[in-house]
């Protein structure tokens, strides 16, 4: 079972986001292109994170790819990336996924799965092993054998590649977000992962 951690929403924050009348010309082109929420709201990630511009602007594209470009399908991404802030108890994370896992078609029972791990009734063999790689990536930096083996038999190199590579960027999301503190940003709710992962674990 993998190690998970005491969530963080409610942690001190650290890094406020970066007020609008302190952005300079840089931070305003940078900002620029990020996604925006309702009424044109820059999320707190990006506002926080931008305080660091050299890595920001690497960030967002490397993002980008993975979270819209990539080659794993919508709701198994999402399902990797819900395991993985349930692992790291990062609250926030959780609240920005939950919409995006419910438009791939992620239901509230799947949902209540992904906080129970691999071992959770109504997975299919794909995506126990899936949860099963997130669970083994986030307690020992690897996939077992047995746990590559089984997703090589459903993927290519480059989606095998891809899984570990997006386990691993949202572990590095879920650190800057834990440790700084940042805080779900309004219209966003994350209740459920922490309250259920505490009751299964």
């Amino acid at each position: 079972m993998s190690q998970r951690h005491e969530p963080a929403g409610h942690a001190r924050t650290r890094l406020m986001p970066l007020p609008e009348e302190h952005w300079d010309p840089r931070t305003r082109k940078l900002l620029a292109i990020a996604p925006r929420d309702p009424g044109s709201r820059v999320p707190n990630i990006f506002t926080t994170l931008v305080r660091h511009p050299d890595p920001y602007e690497q960030f967002l594209p490397f993002g980008g790819q993975l979270l819209r470009r990539g080659r794993l399908p919508d709701r198994l991404r999402e399902l990797l990336i819900l395991r993985t802030s349930c692992n790291t108890g990062a609250r926030y994370e959780w609240g920005r996924h939950l919409p995006l896992a419910k438009a791939a078609g992620i239901t509230d029972a799947d949902i209540d799965r992904v906080t129970e791990g691999p071992e959770a009734p109504g997975w299919t063999d794909l995506e126990r092993h899936l949860i099963q790689a997130a669970d083994e990536l986030n307690s020992g930096a690897t996939l077992s054998d047995a746990t590559w083996e089984a997703l090589a038999r459903h993927f290519g190199e480059a989606e095998l590649i891809e899984i570990v590579m997006l386990v691993g960027q949202y572990h590095m999301v879920a650190f800057f977000l834990n440790s700084t503190g940042v805080r779900l940003d309004p219209g966003f709710d994350s209740t459920g992962c922490a309250e259920r992962a505490r009751s299964h674990g």
